[in-house]
């Protein structure tokens, strides 16, 4: 009987992946290969860094518009409205930096994909927090300075 000869390759270069290790399948001349697989940036992370610099941009809008507008009449009102996107972006900001320092937090198997950007979520929570009070307290300075008009 004809037994297979193993078949050689060649070793990786570095364009190819490095294996982590090599599992012999017991009884067979095959084996599991383990390939490192290197951490890659969370999307979430950069999404809450996004979404909490917006928060931050929109309530400075919303001070702007709030001084600017409380003469004529319709500062509260614009400033109301950039509000409402302010406090949606800060809102999201806030929970994909949440849900996003879970991801990189998870431990999975060997070869699972890993995550990297703590500080890149944890920016995008701190941003999406600031965006928040920025937006309200400058809301309800503009509503005050209405009022008093």
């Amino acid at each position: 009987m004809n037994q297979p000869r193993p078949v050689s390759v060649p070793p990786p270069t570095d364009a190819q992946q490095r294996t982590r290790r090599v599992d012999a399948v017991p009884g067979t001349g095959f084996g599991v290969v383990h390939l490192e697989v290197p951490p890659a940036t969370s999307g979430l992370a950069i999404g809450a860094l996004i979404t909490g610099v917006a928060s931050i941009v929109v309530a400075f809008i919303v001070l702007c518009f709030g001084l600017v507008g409380s003469e004529a009449g319709w500062g509260a009102w614009a400033a109301g409205a950039f509000t409402v996107l302010a406090v949606v972006a800060g809102v999201a900001g806030v929970a994909l930096g949440v849900l996003a320092r879970r991801q990189i937090r998870r431990v999975g198997p060997a070869a699972a994909m890993r995550f990297q950007g703590r500080g890149l979520a944890t920016s995008g929570f701190i941003c999406g927090i600031v965006g928040l009070v920025i937006a309200v307290i400058a809301f309800f300075a503009a509503l005050s300075l209405q009022i008093a008009a």
